[in-house]
């Protein structure tokens, strides 16, 4: 494996995309200004015992105010590319009806900022957020919500359609439905059985499609959503495990691509206790299966997956998935297993030939624990380790043949990590969270110094 950075750089085409990614809950911050509409984080963290330090995105990173300091970092490391999602609540504040010019202002600018300095704007129109008003009215579970997207994602291309070339939908569909409609320990947090959620995913990816024909009314541009996929294998060969495990890697791995590439759902899905599939109406998958550009990858880490055992969680999930694995680890016990992505791009090239659109990876990066030393560095050593691991792995798929077109680090900045708080740092740009100094890590200069060569074609 290589960590040199100009020897990576050369290994990639002239035309990728290198960037970084975040997301507005967790960095924005500015959560009453400009008219912004309350939206369902922050209904859900007013309850106690929601995030572990007790903390909120009240001020997150305070990107609302400080993005053009942020603009010029990236701009600094040579990016090509800034993926960020919209708070739909500031946009809508109540989910729907007339935009509020405050909210749509502001990506206003940031969009201008990014463009004046060379770096390509990539809009997320959903991540994990959306108005809480939407959700009174059923939220996901709702088919209205996939229509009041398509109606958000029109607004949003009408204004940023003539600057914004790169479109994503929706973040990870499935870790949408699971962790906010499934295990609760996401905002709206409900406690459903993963049958009774699924009109969660189909509404999302029936959003999905509806809304790039939106963008596409009003844009020349790339469109897609992405998927977070993991690897994963049966915990053994007893046929429990077998089941288990064919039912959390269709859910996790096929079920969103299976229906935006082939027009259906994967049948491994049709046997889920107490499925409901009521949400599913007639022409339903040619709208999902609208054809996109590009098809967005988050990977992280691999799974081992058995049956559950008795209890609660059980009846929420016929599945018990769990993250095994040697070290090094990431602060969250992630194992660091950069074989993982291989093996999820092979097995999209393998399941789709020449269905696979050009792949994105959009999020990859990890937690640590990250201080400034007295001189005022930030070493990172393990993420420089993790990001080269996966980017030699991305490197040796794109000469085995497979379309990559870019690669976003998760994430830009240290941020509000959803029920952690700000007890994780994910960003290559380390931030002092009582005084929002930034300061960059050894690993956004490895960084910096791989594109610098990749442009130099050294």
């Amino acid at each position: 494996m290589s960590l040199d950075p100009a020897a990576l750089g050369a290994a990639f085409p002239r035309d990728f995309l290198w960037g970084v990614a975040t997301a507005a809950y967790q960095v924005e911050g500015a959560l009453t200004e400009d008219a912004r509409g309350e939206s369902i984080w922050d209904r859900y963290l007013r309850a106690p015992g929601r995030v572990i330090d007790g903390s909120d995105g009240s001020v997150a990173v305070d990107h609302y105010h400080r993005w053009r300091e942020d603009i010029a970092i990236m701009s600094g490391l040579g990016l090509g590319a800034y993926r960020f999602s919209l708070s739909w609540s500031r946009i809508q504040p109540s989910g729907k009806g007339p935009a509020n010019e405050a909210g749509l202002a502001f990506y206003d600018r940031l969009v201008d900022g990014l463009l004046e300095r060379g770096i390509d704007p990539v809009v997320t129109l959903l991540h994990s957020d959306m108005p809480a008003a939407l959700q009174d009215e059923g939220g996901w579970l709702a088919r209205d919500t996939s229509r009041h997207f398509a109606a958000f994602a029109d607004i949003v291309a009408r204004r940023l359609g003539d600057r914004v070339k790169s479109w994503f939908t929706v973040a990870e569909p499935y870790t949408v439905m699971r962790h906010s409609f499934v295990l609760g320990d996401h905002a709206p947090g409900l406690w459903l059985a993963t049958g009774a959620a699924l009109p969660v995913m189909h509404h999302l990816l029936l959003g999905h499609g509806l809304a790039t024909a939106a963008i596409r009314s009003h844009a020349q541009a790339r469109i897609g959503l992405t998927n977070h996929s993991s690897p994963t294998r049966p915990a053994s060969g007893a046929p429990a495990d077998v089941a288990a495990n064919a039912w959390f890697d269709a859910l996790r791995n096929h079920m969103v691509t299976d229906a935006i590439l082939l027009g259906h759902y994967p049948k491994e899905v049709e046997t889920l206790p107490g499925a409901d599939w009521s949400a599913i109406h007639a022409g339903d998958f040619d709208i999902i299966k609208t054809p996109v550009d590009w098809l967005g990858l988050t990977y992280f880490h691999p799974y081992v997956t058995g049956a559950p055992k008795t209890g609660e969680a059980a009846v929420r999930e016929p599945f018990e998935p769990l993250v095994t694995g040697g070290d090094p680890q990431t602060t969250m016990g992630w194992p660091i297993v950069p074989s993982g992505l291989g093996d999820i791009l092979t097995d999209l090239r393998a399941r789709y030939g020449d269905r696979l659109p050009p792949l994105v990876v959009t999020e990859n990066g990890c937690s640590l624990t990250d201080e400034i030393t007295a001189d005022g560095r930030v070493d990172d050593p393990l993420r420089i380790d993790f990001l080269a691991g996966h980017l030699n792995v991305i490197a040796d798929a794109l000469r085995a043949g497979i379309r990559i077109e870019g690669y976003f680090i998760w994430s830009f900045l240290d941020h509000f990590e959803w029920d952690l708080g700000y007890t994780t740092r994910w960003g290559i740009v380390h931030v002092d969270f009582p005084t929002q100094r930034r300061t960059l890590k050894a690993s956004a200069h490895w960084y910096g110094r791989l594109i610098e060569a990749w442009r130099s074609g050294v």
